[in-house]
């Protein structure tokens, strides 16, 4: 079933679709300016003439609607409301400011009403199409990542250290960065969303590098602690925590089980090691069209994993002042159990 027709199925009124994310997911096309309209029968897809030629190849299932010569968004969806007697419309009430919803009405001359949940619901679970992309996002990140760790040395900075993983990814294939890739060292490594600076990477110290590819739109997400030169005692038992603390995760993470029980498998086996305070995030958040999606694996979602569903199984331990430690693979979650979309090492490498 297309991705239109599981939309059209849920919603109880025509939904419209001006979050750009949305429009990509519902459409399959990109673009940086218009909508997507979803009747009963009939589905609109609205840009201007920049992109008229890349959608008619692109999209065949929507009638294709240009602004343009004074005519703008607005008034070709005033149109097609009035046209198709839409007086109430389902609007994306978290992708819209109050201001903007206000303005919207009034310039539709419709109702609108909140889509709550629809799309995000729809979006958390991931097909084999998704996931080959996400796939194919990942080995680029995973390639650019060796390239680095053949480069990495003490006397190099964070920042060039970044600029190199940056580089490869671009090379391999990456559309963009999935966000700004984190490179942090030595007692920075304790802030876990540290950002590259002009440090000079030390030999007998953490390197914890977080970071993800995009292809066809889809991010991938990975984070790995190397050591440089040698690592200590401590390092090596609190890496080793983290690192069973993540098996812990994946483990308890499969369709039906709930955010807060996935964190906890990490989670107590961390608090039992000693570590407990310095753990302050989540276990994991989904990923897909966005970093950032919904269900989290988070002590404060109680709700079941949907199938489908693909999460990041990140657990850290930061000590401040002296080093952290955090080790991400990404899951998707399916018959049953999690599959693991990460094919990296996660025995601690010494460089």
């Amino acid at each position: 079933m297309s991705r239109v027709n599981m939309i059209r199925q849920r919603a109880s009124l025509p939904l419209l679709l001006m979050d750009l994310v949305s429009v990509r997911y519902a459409s399959g096309f990109a673009f940086t300016d218009g909508a997507v309209l979803i009747g009963p029968d009939k589905t609109w897809l609205i840009t201007d003439s920049r992109y008229a030629e890349a959608a008619g190849q692109a999209v065949s299932d929507m009638d294709i609607l240009i602004t343009g010569s004074g005519r703008t968004l607005n008034d070709i969806l005033k149109e097609l409301a009035a046209e198709n007697g839409f007086t109430q419309l389902l609007a994306e009430g978290d992708r819209l400011s109050h201001d903007g919803w206000a303005a919207l009405e009034k310039a539709l001359g419709v109702s609108l009403f909140p889509a709550g949940s629809l799309l995000s619901d729809l979006r958390a679970c991931k097909d084999e199409e998704e996931i080959a992309s996400i796939l194919a996002a990942q080995a680029i990140a995973e390639k650019a990542l060796d390239a680095v760790l053949g480069l990495l040395r003490p006397g190099m900075t964070e920042q060039e250290a970044a600029a190199e993983l940056v580089y490869h990814m671009y090379k391999y294939g990456s559309e963009a960065n999935a966000f700004d890739p984190i490179v942090v060292s030595g007692p920075r490594t304790s802030m876990p969303h540290g950002v590259p600076g002009e440090r000079v990477i030390q030999a007998g110290e953490f390197v914890t590098i977080d970071f993800g590819a995009v292809y066809h739109g889809y991010c991938s997400d990975m984070t790995r602690t190397v050591a440089i030169g040698s690592a200590t005692e401590e390092m090596r038992r609190v890496y080793d925590t983290v690192l069973q603390a993540q098996l812990a995760g994946i483990a308890a993470a499969r369709p039906g089980a709930t955010g807060r029980e996935i964190d906890a498998a990490a989670r107590d086996l961390i608090s039992a090691a000693g570590y407990g305070p310095c753990f302050g995030h989540s276990f994991g958040h989904s990923l897909g069209l966005e970093i950032h999606e919904s269900p989290n694996a988070s002590p404060s979602n109680s709700r079941p994993m949907p199938e489908g569903a693909v999460i990041s199984a990140e657990p850290g331990i930061y000590i401040p002042g002296q080093f952290g430690v955090r080790i991400e693979d990404m899951l998707w979650l399916r018959d049953g159990s999690a599959r693991n979309l990460t094919s990296a090492s996660k025995e601690l490498i010494v460089l």
